[in-house]
């Protein structure tokens, strides 16, 4: 399972809290499966994704599932389940899509390897990743 995402963009946020810095970065959003598409999305909010999986990696009971509840877009987007053989991500989107199950240390290197390409890439754009926690 792979998390990628290309053409970053920062729009200036229209204040300064952190919803709205968090919503001013977008890129165009794929999650694949051994070659496979799950889930692709344009001008998705990508920062807000990093953020939020930052947090459920962070703070959340290692049985519980991941659902991305965004201020912009519908809930579920994306969405972590636990499955028998392992955890899987599926989207609203993409009804019937799943990625095949794979072990919580797998899928959290993912994570953590988005949240660090996030995390430079905004940077490299001039916005402060603050949001983003080094070290998870």
């Amino acid at each position: 399972m792979k998390i990628h995402y290309e053409n970053l963009s920062v729009d200036s946020p229209s204040g300064p809290t952190l919803a709205e810095t968090l919503l001013s970065i977008e890129a165009d959003l794929t999650i694949t499966d051994r070659g496979q598409e799950i889930f692709s999305e344009s001008s998705f909010p990508v920062a807000e994704l990093a953020y939020s999986l930052c947090k459920w990696v962070s703070e959340a009971d290692e049985n519980e599932g991941f659902s991305f509840d965004s201020m912009s877009a519908d809930p579920g987007l994306v969405n972590i389940a636990r499955r028998e053989n392992g955890w899987s991500v599926t989207s609203t989107l993409a009804p019937g899509a799943s990625t095949c199950p794979i072990g919580r240390e797998i899928l959290e290197r993912e994570i953590r390897r988005f949240m660090v390409n996030v995390r430079r890439d905004i940077s490299h754009l001039g916005v402060d990743p603050y949001f983003l926690l080094e070290g998870i």
